[in-house]
């Protein structure tokens, strides 16, 4: 497939700090009691002087996020700066999605109502539970009424904001998730986004469950969870548009639907990472995840993506969503398990294309895996 040079783009900006790393992450950030805010602004404006550069005539923005780490440590001021910055070097569309992740601690909080002024329209609020017993076994470093109080000031100062939540968290309940769930509507967010708790390699939950001192969630209850959620969701106005994300109709994030229709974005900030479209062939860049090794680098590399390597990941991309499979020319798809997997109920035609059911988003790494072999 030949990629057309794009008339807007995302803009994802990485803050890498957080006051306490959660024992599930594997993100790229940093834990500091002080923070030179000045030096790092000026080093994700060089980055993003940089990221323009891929272009020979840099394109609008249609959406920027700021995610992270902990972007609501940031000063207000400094949130401008940096939407002020990308305007001047891509020019911010009509209507462009500014989104800020906030995490619900008292300081964080008070500062929601400037954020908005700064031109966010759009915020992300980690509450990921209202149960101070599973904030706890989470590490969060906020409890379950400092998320009620910001859930209320996004209420306040956002027409426009999401939640996230976890679940198959150990020793959850069913019955007390699902509570949880219709109790947190009550606040009437724009978009929910669903996350099963996952170990990754590496972190705090990782060596505690090798150690035994941690037990994880079993996968089919896991299902079971997922499956009841997404119904209740449904029922309630809040129809899944991919894999973990529920919104109200129009409500959708811009910014995501972008990786997931596979559109342009840049990525600033260390360890980000981007797809251009540079001469009709996809681009892929990455940051040195480490802080220093960032602050550092003189240049942005562009990897060319082969015809057949971009189109597996658009592919891979759009088979989270209920828009359906992006199949491009140079994809190679097992016809046969294509056939069995829809006979099986996993897929379903939709237009021109197919998508999972969700009875298939279920089993979508086995089902991505058969159809690519």
């Amino acid at each position: 497939m030949t990629w057309a040079q794009p008339a807007s783009i995302a803009v994802y900006v990485h803050w890498p700090f957080c006051a306490k790393k959660c024992p599930y992450c594997d993100f790229a950030v940093t834990v500091r009691r002080e923070i030179d805010e000045a030096a790092t602004i000026k080093a994700l404006k060089r980055d993003l002087d940089r990221q323009a550069k891929l272009y020979p005539r840099p394109p609008g923005v249609h959406s920027i996020y700021f995610g992270g780490g902990t972007p609501s440590l940031m000063q207000p001021a400094s949130v401008a700066a940096l939407i002020d910055h990308i305007d001047r070097l891509f020019g911010c569309l009509t209507g462009c999605e500014i989104t800020l992740e906030a995490n619900p601690t008292d300081t964080e909080t008070n500062k929601l109502k400037a954020f908005r002024s700064t031109g966010v329209n759009r915020l992300s609020l980690g509450i990921q539970s209202l149960d101070d017993t599973e904030l706890l076994v989470l590490g969060r470093n906020h409890n379950a009424q400092q998320a009620r109080d910001a859930l209320d000031s996004a209420a306040m100062h956002f027409d426009n904001f999401s939640m996230d939540l976890m679940y198959a968290l150990p020793r959850q309940k069913t019955h007390k998730w699902t509570e949880r769930v219709h109790s947190m509507l009550a606040w009437h967010p724009t978009h929910v986004s669903l996350y099963q708790l996952t170990i990754e390699p590496g972190t705090v939950f990782d060596k505690a469950l090798q150690r035994g001192v941690l037990t994880s969630f079993d996968n089919d209850k896991a299902a079971d969870l997922y499956e009841q959620t997404a119904s209740t969701l449904e029922e309630l106005g809040y129809p899944a548009y991919e894999v973990s994300n529920h919104a109200r109709v129009g409500f959708e994030s811009r910014h995501n639907l972008s990786y997931w229709r596979y559109e342009d974005y840049v990525g600033v900030g260390p360890g980000a990472h981007g797809r251009v479209t540079i001469d009709g062939r996809k681009h892929a860049t990455e940051n040195p995840r480490l802080l220093s090794d960032w602050e550092q680098h003189e240049r942005v590399v562009a990897k060319p993506l082969t015809a057949k390597d971009a189109d597996e990941e658009a592919f891979l991309m759009s088979m989270r969503t209920r828009e359906g499979a992006i199949v491009g020319g140079h994809l190679v798809l097992n016809q046969d398990r294509l056939a069995f997997l829809k006979k099986q109920k996993m897929l379903e035609p939709i237009a021109n294309s197919f998508r999972p059911t969700r009875e298939g988003w279920l089993r979508l790494d086995t089902i991505t895996g058969m159809l690519l072999t």
